[in-house]
């Protein structure tokens, strides 16, 4: 099994496709990774598969580019709080 990359080298490989990408596709990694930063400051970036991951005890979601989208992949999909109402 491969280890993650170290968060500098995965932070400066996200840096790298989003450059490569040269097109609204590297515009919009970039601006989702700066909600997910938003989102939660302690989230930890990682490059695996040759894909941006972030993870936060445990992967949270991964950031794939291709031909016509920039796809998100959530680890535990659009998984619902339940809303408790106190009486």
């Amino acid at each position: 099994m491969k280890r993650p990359v170290l968060v500098d080298s995965a932070s400066a490989l996200i840096d790298e496709r989003i450059k490569e990408l040269g097109d609204w596709r590297g515009k919009m990694l970039a601006k989702v990774r700066t909600i997910i930063r938003q989102a939660d400051p302690a989230i930890v970036k990682e490059w695996k598969w040759r894909t941006p991951v972030w993870s936060h005890g445990g992967i949270v979601c991964t950031g794939e580019t291709y031909r016509s989208v920039v796809n998100m992949t959530f680890a535990k999909g659009a998984k619902k709080a339940a809303a408790r109402t106190v009486t």
